[in-house]
């Protein structure tokens, strides 16, 4: 290689556009020679090859950047690799799964945050989707640019410099969401009696998952002992434990606009004949929508549900921005997916890594199953 980086960029450019086109060649090749050894036509055989040519960029993508690494990973976890060690990788067998699953406190406090963020955060979520696709159905003035506003949030997602506004918004003292609340409660009592009420609601449940986590629960007793909190109290969203949690609750909430598409399509594929029809019955709006657009919205509460699931389950982003640098309260925000971001890239533990891995792509096909299995009961494809 030249000393030029630039020459050294169109050195590589060109290597990986010829692999790609020499190996997208004997990939197509290979297909059309196992078809044409099945006895098959000339002009099946050309298909073949054609349609294997052009897939083959994605096939030998998925191959080198999703098999091959799954391949080293389920050896790995098997093994006590770390990156920085002298010693030898030894072959320790299950050692590492059954840490994980017998002894370390680590990952099953990791395993309560995610159920947490999970039960709590994810139906929330769907609730807003849900919530904000029936108004956005409502034909008025301004439609289009409500669902523009809506939809923001997927397009800018959970990247850092979003992350980090949000990381100042959420600041106790000078946070405009924590000033909102000020302000709104000075100016409507009631409300301050409302947020007051949310606020120790809040800490005596995450009090609670805390004592789970940790196996202690000296900090719900003393959430109990302060009783109601005060009159300027305001939510510690990035500076308390008991609110680590609920801020990523807020920000999944916030990036709902991808599940609030889907729930407005279906709202728009539910026949008018059905809410005419019992308009005419004498139903009301509520009435028609639990009655009739509901039941038909399941198919894609299902399917938001089997992502959604799929997304908290490995939640990531958040946690990192926010919580990175604030090591005492992390323990009490830690996902499965940044326990193993700790574990592979900051302690070099590949192998203990690997293992946790495999045993969060275990979860989450196992929840994925119960959740086909169980679609049968509750979900109505009648009219699809």
């Amino acid at each position: 290689m030249t000393s030029n980086p630039y020459i050294n960029v169109l050195i590589t450019a060109v290597e990986a556009v010829l692999f790609i086109i020499v190996t997208s060649y004997l990939l197509a090749s290979l297909a059309r020679f196992i078809v044409k050894k099945t006895g098959a036509t000339r002009k099946k055989q050309e298909n073949t090859f054609a349609g294997y040519l052009f897939a083959a960029p994605w096939i030998v993508g998925f191959l080198i950047f999703v098999i091959v690494p799954m391949g080293f990973s389920l050896y790995w976890s098997f093994t006590d690799y770390r990156i920085a060690s002298p010693e030898p990788t030894r072959w320790v067998n299950f050692e590492n799964y059954s840490n994980l699953i017998l002894k370390d406190q680590g990952f099953r406090a990791s395993i309560v945050n995610t159920l947490y963020l999970t039960v709590i955060g994810l139906p929330l979520q769907m609730a807003v989707a849900l919530f904000l696709a029936v108004l956005l159905n409502q034909k008025t003035r301004g439609e289009r640019v409500f669902r523009m506003a809506f939809y923001l949030p997927v397009i800018l997602g959970f990247n850092t410099a979003v992350l980090l506004c949000w990381r100042l918004m959420l600041n106790t003292g000078t946070g405009i969401i924590n000033q909102l609340i000020r302000a709104m409660s000075n100016a409507f009592p009631p409300f301050g009696y409302l947020n007051r009420a949310l606020i120790f609601v809040q800490e005596m449940i995450s009090a609670f998952f805390l004592g789970i986590s940790n196996g202690k629960f000296n900090l719900l007793t003393k959430v109990w002992e302060a009783g109601f909190p005060a009159a300027n109290r305001v939510p510690l969203w990035v500076q308390s434990p008991l609110w680590t949690k609920m801020s990523v609750i807020l920000l999944i909430a916030w990036g709902c606009g991808a599940m609030m598409l889907i729930f407005l399509a279906g709202l728009n594929n539910v026949p008018k004949e059905l809410h005419e029809a019992a308009e005419v019955d004498g139903a009301n709006g509520w009435q028609r929508f639990w009655k009739i657009s509901f039941p038909l919205l399941t198919p894609y509460i299902f399917y938001n549900l089997v992502v959604g699931l799929i997304s908290m389950l490995q939640i990531f982003e958040p946690i990192f921005v926010l919580y990175r640098d604030n090591q005492p309260i992390v323990p009490s925000a830690i996902s499965m997916v940044y326990y193993l971001w700790q574990a592979s890239f900051r302690h070099f533990e590949i192998g203990y890594g690997s293992a946790i891995s495999w045993l969060v792509l275990l979860l989450i096909m196992a929840v994925t199953v119960v959740q086909f299995k169980m679609q049968d009961r509750w979900v109505t494809y009648d009219l699809y």
